[in-house]
This record gives C-alpha cells, structure tokens and sequence, in this order.
C-alpha cells in the first residue's frame, strides 16, 4: 500500500504542477511571449490566459507601459572642432511584443547605441553656438531618427530630451565673461536711458513751470495795468468833478516833478510843456497872496493884465 500512496502523492503534485503551469495571469499593461518547443506561437494579453503545460513556455514578459531612460553624458565634437558631453533622456514605448524579442537582442542598448550615433551626425553639422541654442531642433531630428530606426524593433519613440549640454571649461569661462560684459553693457544702457529721461522729464518741468510762471507774470502785470488804469479813470473823473482851477493843477505838477527824477539811470528829463504853464500860474498864485506891489513877484506889473481879465477880453478879428 504504501507505493501506491506514494504514486498518488506524486500524481497529484504533478496535477497541481500542470494546473498552475495551465494558469498563467498577465498583469495591465503587460504581454508575454509562448513559445512551444522552441517555436513562437503566441502573444499573452493582460487577463487570464491557457497555455499547455509542458509543452507551451513563456518566453519573455514585457512591460507595455511608457519607459524612461537616460543615458549617460557622451562626448560630441561639433563642427568647430569642440568636444561637448550632452546627456540625453529617451521616453520609449513598445508597441509589440513580439518584435521587441525577436527582431533585437536587446533593444535597450540598441536605443543607445543609435542615439549616441544619431546625437554624433547631428552635432557634427553645428557649430557650439547653434548647438547650445537649438535644443528643440536636435531634439526633433534625433526622434525623427530613433522612430524611423526602432520601428521595426516594434518600439515606439515618444520624446528625446537633451538635460545638458556641457562645453570645455575654457569655453564656459568665456562664455561667463561675454554674459557679465553683455550684462554690464545692459545696465549701463538701462542707467543711461533712465538718466535720460530724467532729464527729460526735468526739463519738461522747468518748461511747465516758467510758461505757468509766465503766464502768471502776464496775469498780474494785465491787472496791475487794469488796476492803474481804473485808478487813473477814478482820479481823472475825481478831478473834473471837483473841477480844478490853475492853482491846484500847479501844485500837482510841482509834486510829480520829485518822481520824474528818481533813478540814478535817469540823464534826460522830458518835461511836459504844461509844467511851465503851472509854475507861471503857481508863481501868479504866490503873488496874489503875498498882495506885493508892483515889480515884485507876485504884483501885476505896469502894462499887465490879469488872467481873469485876459480871458474876458474879447478877441478883435
């Protein structure tokens, strides 16, 4: 009994073998190749899949899902002659299984491989300038390249990304020198331009205010004048409303004579020809009330005839 009990024993670990090696369970995103005596047969999806046990095998399982890799720094001469080290990141997807097994050894180092290659012809056509300010353009013509190459790998190429683009040293510190000049040229420019339209507004300022100081100066001087001449006109009608005689006309004039000689820049006087008409009536006026006699001042002389007379006596034609 105990050799058939053993046989059993046996017979039901290898059913047990059989139905985990019937059972195969392929994760999302995921496929796995079956091989049977050596021999693709199928593709496995995600879900739960029958293989013949013992005779079906898998031969490869792959992730579906999008891949990142970087590769690292390479050195890259351009086309003056300069050895730049550019790292590269490669976002990958595969498309089938069955070529990314069949068709490559090994397709990551393939995209490596190719890249280093591709990165090489690329910057060999450019010069450091071009290199370091085109990186969209290298990037684009290295994905235009990868994705005509690894498609028949079965492999997609979605995007190349260029991290960093490191020239010599010696070029880096000309490259910080020409950025701080570039800088400096850039603040002084900033520094001149705002001096200058600190002048400008200055002098827009000083114009604004001598024209309102202009204009206040005419203001004033126009009503100044207005006001002097409102007085004259109020004096002036004063005066022929209290009507005047020769006397007190004489007395004003002999007071704006005093005014007529101020300034020491005055050389020439101008005196207005009824001034002597007043001092003539203003010395009549003095001889009347000192009442003198005849040839002093103040007295009618022989032969003379009053004002008052004067302007009595008819004209004769």
């Amino acid at each position: 009994m105990q050799p058939v009990i053993i046989v059993l024993i046996i017979l039901v670990v290898l059913v047990f073998i059989a139905l985990i090696k019937t059972i195969q369970v392929i994760p999302q995103a995921s496929a796995a190749i079956v091989e049977r005596f050596g021999r693709y047969t199928r593709t496995l999806n995600a879900g739960l899949n029958i293989v013949v046990p013992f005779i079906d095998t898998i031969r490869n399982r792959i992730d579906l899902r999008e891949q990142v890799v970087p590769f690292p720094p390479q050195p890259v001469i351009t086309q003056d002659n300069l050895v730049v080290n550019i790292d590269t990141v490669i976002y990958y997807q595969v498309t089938d299984a069955r070529a990314a097994t069949y068709e490559v050894a090994s397709y990551i180092q393939a995209i490596e491989q190719l890249t280093v290659t591709t990165l090489r012809n690329i910057i060999g056509g450019m010069d450091l300038e071009r290199t370091l300010t085109s990186r969209e353009e290298i990037n684009a013509a290295l994905r235009g390249v990868l994705d005509e190459a690894t498609g028949k790998w079965g492999i997609r190429v979605n995007r190349v990304e260029l991290k960093a683009i490191e020239p010599p040293t010696s070029i880096q510190d000309s490259m910080e020198k020409q950025m701080r000049a570039d800088r400096d040229k850039r603040a002084a420019i900033l520094q001149a331009e705002g001096v200058r339209q600190s002048e400008i507004l200055r002098a827009e300022g000083e114009k604004q205010s001598q024209i309102l100081r202009a204009e206040g100066e005419a203001k004033a001087a126009a009503l100044r004048a207005e006001g002097e001449a409102q007085a004259i006109r109020t004096v002036f009608e004063s005066i022929h409303a209290g009507d005047p005689d020769q006397k007190l006309l004489s007395y004003q004039y002999l007071q704006m004579l005093p005014k007529i000689a101020e300034g020491d820049a005055n050389k020439l006087w101008i005196v207005p020809s009824e001034i002597g008409d007043a001092l003539k009536g203003l010395s009549g006026a003095f001889g009347n009330f000192g009442g003198g006699t005849p040839g002093t001042p103040g007295t009618p002389g022989p032969g003379t005839v009053p004002a008052q007379e004067r302007r009595e006596k008819p004209s004769i034609d």
